[in-house]
């Protein structure tokens, strides 16, 4: 099979197409045929050695990179009930998916209902499923509410901001551009902030009369992580669930009684996605969402796999104005 290898961590040419052994499933898991892949950040970090001393994404050299995918259940592992071959399935934080065929834990699959294109069901996975669990658990959003989102035009962005308006709550959203910008507001948002033609703190400030919001979900890290904390109401929190501008490398104890006595906290979506009942329970109100269409999935591109390296540069860049995936086979 055709399979993205990284042997060394570094920049997105470490990425290597060649191809390698189909895996057998063991005991619990499943052998997926897979379609398309999903391209996350966690890819980037694992491919970069961001992740490279983590627990929970163990990055082991080389590797077969790839953390979300969808297509179809190729054979069954021992032991393993509830799905059947030919069955259409997506999943997420099984590492393989840049490959014709992954093996994933059958706890993290789940069934894709027949209204539901595999596509758009792939994205909803690593990038939806992290929007549900900052809107619904990290921060449980709700009419009074105000959040604001980095990034509301790229892929968990669009999702968070349906999710957070689906909520009740006023949303906030940073852009790049004004294209960006046209993009956060069809997605919902309330007010949106060109980060590059003003600062964003100050124009929270301003938008809430001083207060600040109730939540900060912030996907950018070390060049937004201290206005963030500052862009807070007293009490608030804020929620570093990425970092497209660099690892933030500390924040002092003493800058959050500062900002107001706020929260600060940096999850993983393993963490909200811990067992399978909480991940088709996430999954399938996604779907059902998506589904009865008050929940738009944006793609940005579907490219082949060989153009693993060219989908990350994009990503890096923050081009990307939706989902990106990779098209494994058909």
């Amino acid at each position: 099979m055709r399979a993205v290898v990284v042997d060394r961590f570094g920049g997105p040419d470490e990425l290597t197409l060649r191809e390698a052994p189909v895996p057998a499933p063991g005991k619990g898991e499943v052998l997926v045929r897979v379609a398309v892949a999903g391209v996350n950040y966690i890819d980037v970090y694992m491919r970069n050695g961001s992740y490279a001393k983590s627990h929970t994404y163990q990055t082991p050299l080389p590797m077969t990179i790839g953390m979300e995918g969808g297509g179809t259940v190729a054979a069954l592992g021992e032991g393993v009930q509830g799905f059947a071959p030919g069955e259409r399935v997506a999943y997420c934080l099984a590492r393989g998916s840049y490959a014709e065929y992954a093996v994933v834990p059958a706890w993290r699959l789940v069934n894709v209902p027949a209204g539901v294109p595999l596509e758009q069901a792939t994205a909803l996975m690593l990038q939806g499923l992290t929007a549900h669990y900052l809107s619904h658990s990290a921060f449980a959003l709700g009419p009074g509410r105000s959040c604001l989102v980095h990034a509301a035009a790229g892929g968990v962005g669009q999702l968070l901001v349906q999710l957070a308006k689906a909520c009740g709550a006023t949303v906030l959203g940073t852009v790049g551009n004004a294209d960006k910008a046209q993009i956060a507001r069809a997605r919902g948002c309330d007010h949106v902030i060109l980060y590059r033609e003003s600062d964003f703190r100050e124009e929270v400030m301003r938008i809430t009369g001083g207060k600040g919001v109730d939540v900060v979900y912030d996907s950018v890290g070390k060049d937004t992580i201290d206005r963030s904390l500052r862009s807070l109401k007293r009490r608030g929190l804020c929620v570093m669930y990425g970092a497209s501008s660099g690892q933030v490398a500390g924040i002092a104890p003493l800058d959050l009684a500062e900002a107001g006595s706020v929260f600060f906290t940096r999850p993983h979506l393993a963490d909200y996605t811990a067992d399978a009942g909480e991940i088709d329970a996430r999954a399938q109100a996604l779907f059902a969402l998506y589904a009865s269409g008050k929940l738009a999935v944006a793609l940005h591109d579907v490219l082949d796999l060989g153009a693993a390296a060219e989908a990350h540069r994009i990503l890096e860049s923050r081009g990307t104005r939706g989902k990106l995936l990779l098209r494994v086979q058909a």
